[in-house]
């Protein structure tokens, strides 16, 4: 099949990963990722919830939400409904998971990292390009924590990252677009850290069943997508930080992203 921006059944989107972004957060990254922007930010408390509380570990949470024009017909506020959609719940919360498995939280010391994800225009891997971004960001964050003598050993374990797979009208495709992943027979977002372990798989079929054969299939084809996410962000990580004026327009010169 012929997909609607001409990628081969293997090829990702197009990833751009801008550092310090904002200027307040310890780490702020914004994600592009074909037409899907996400910002995310990490930031730390000297506190800990009270179940973490006298255990001399840390803790690390996340909060998602999408904007309401990140999507062609406006998105309502989850406070407009005064509660948590179920699916912003249960993104976040996986969110949470693939940053923490990234987190020795022995070396954290009894302080918080809250990540945030706002989705700014939505065309589908959302999830998925939140977790890339943000795993960006809480190396940053990690590295303002360790020069400020708030903990004084790295924490970071591993890089983590995740990407869409999914069989579309009969073929199996990397990293889905809006319309394809609306479209998809079956889905699955899987995530991994850079030794290629398994953090989370969420699959599901929705107008076909999948076998084994495909099942392997599509998780080989999510890890020849991650091998080249994890490159990525290496890079992006490598790099010198990028001053907070020198922003997405400025670097860009005024492309309309």
């Amino acid at each position: 099949m012929d997909r609607i921006d001409n990628r081969k059944h293997d090829q990702l989107r197009e990833i751009t990963i801008l550092r310090n972004y904002t200027k307040y957060a310890p780490g702020s990254v914004l994600i592009k990722m074909g037409d899907t922007i996400v910002l995310c930010t990490a930031s730390y408390e000297n506190k800990v919830p009270a179940f973490k509380k006298d255990t001399g570990e840390g803790w690390l949470t996340a909060e998602y939400a999408m904007l309401p024009s990140s999507t062609q017909k406006r998105n309502v506020r989850d406070i407009s409904k005064l509660k948590l959609s179920g699916r912003s719940s249960e993104i976040q919360r996986l969110i949470g998971r693939a940053l923490r498995s990234m987190v020795d939280l022995t070396k954290l010391g009894e302080n918080t990292i809250i990540i945030d994800c706002d989705v700014l225009q939505a065309d589908g891997g959302t999830r998925c390009a939140s977790i890339i971004g943000a795993a960006v960001a809480l190396c940053d964050c990690v590295g303002q924590m360790l020069k400020d003598g708030v903990i004084l050993e790295n924490p970071i374990k591993s890089m983590t990252a995740a990407v869409s797979v999914g069989k579309v009208s009969g073929e199996l495709l990397l990293d889905l677009c809006y319309e394809e992943d609306s479209n998809a027979d079956a889905d699955i977002n899987v995530v991994m850290n850079d030794n290629f372990e398994f953090i989370e798989i969420q699959g599901t079929s929705e107008k076909d069943t999948f076998t084994f054969d495909e099942l392997n299939s599509l998780l080989n084809l999510a890890k020849k997508g991650l091998e080249e996410i994890f490159k990525i962000q290496k890079a992006v990580l490598s790099e010198g930080i990028v001053e907070s004026e020198n922003n997405l327009r400025d670097q860009q010169q005024g492309e309309n992203i």
